[in-house]
């Protein structure tokens, strides 16, 4: 598969000047569901920030289907932890406002979104207000927004941490069955082994770093063997192998 989205040798600082992270390398290939998976702390936004172009590296390049972007904001879509959904539009017109700002007109953004939202099961509530739907509804809807940004390369900033046990396995069985459909390039951060293995092609570990002066870095690259879509994949030999290879290295 080819390489949609590199990060080539990045060098990541916070604002003390300390490096996060140093000679930072990763990919993800064409249709691929990529986790980075650490503990809280080690950087995994910055470097989901880096790599949307919210924030200039010390060095090194980030590359979309090779052309750098380095540093250049709205080539890759990008889904925060919180779904930000603006309480004073509908589901409808939040969905589509991505295209609304990109300059498409209203009645045909507002199409756009409703025909998504219909492919999504979310067509029932359109036209309700953000405050009328639950957590999980909330993130679908904002999942459509990010869909509705127009890049096939989407960042996830732990999309179903704030969500409680039972929403987050059903989030997570329907966002593996879109991103698969909408044929959607993905890197995803997560701090739960779990749901590394259960969602990733592959996955890479941030750990902590020996140098003095780097805090954190890639310390493993671990491919899960999936067994179908099985729900007991969990209590499978594989799963467990997989997941004891990420504490492991955490």
């Amino acid at each position: 598969m080819p390489v949609i989205l590199e990060a080539q040798d990045l060098s990541l600082a916070w604002h003390d000047d300390d490096l996060i992270v140093d000679g930072l390398n990763l990919e993800v290939r064409e249709g691929e569901l990529v986790c980075l998976v650490g503990k809280s702390g080690m950087g995994k936004t910055t470097i989901l920030h880096a790599l949307a172009g919210l924030l200039a590296p010390r060095a090194g390049q980030v590359l979309l289907r090779g052309e750098d972007i380095t540093g250049k904001p709205g080539h890759i879509s990008y889904m925060l932890q919180k779904d930000l959904l603006l309480p004073n539009l509908r589901v409808v017109d939040n969905a589509a406002l991505p295209l609304v700002l990109a300059g498409t007109a209203k009645s045909e953004a507002h199409d756009q979104a409703l025909a998504l939202l219909e492919h999504l099961g979310l067509a029932s509530v359109a036209n309700a207000w953000p405050a009328q739907l639950s957590g999980g509804m909330r993130q679908r809807v904002a999942f459509a927004r990010t869909y509705l940004q127009g890049n096939s390369i989407v960042l996830l900033d732990e999309p179903f941490s704030a969500l409680d046990a039972i929403t987050r396995v059903d989030l997570r069985t329907w966002f593996k069955e879109m991103v698969a459909e909408l044929g959607l390039s993905t890197l995803m951060i997560t701090h739960d082994p779990d749901e590394a293995v259960l969602l990733a092609d592959r996955i890479y570990v941030l750990g902590k770093n020996e140098t003095p002066g780097v805090y954190s870095k890639i310390v493993g690259e671990i491919t899960p063997q999936h067994l179908g879509e099985a729900d007991d994949y969990s209590l499978t030999p594989e799963f467990l192998e997989a997941k004891s290879a990420i504490l492991s290295r955490l």
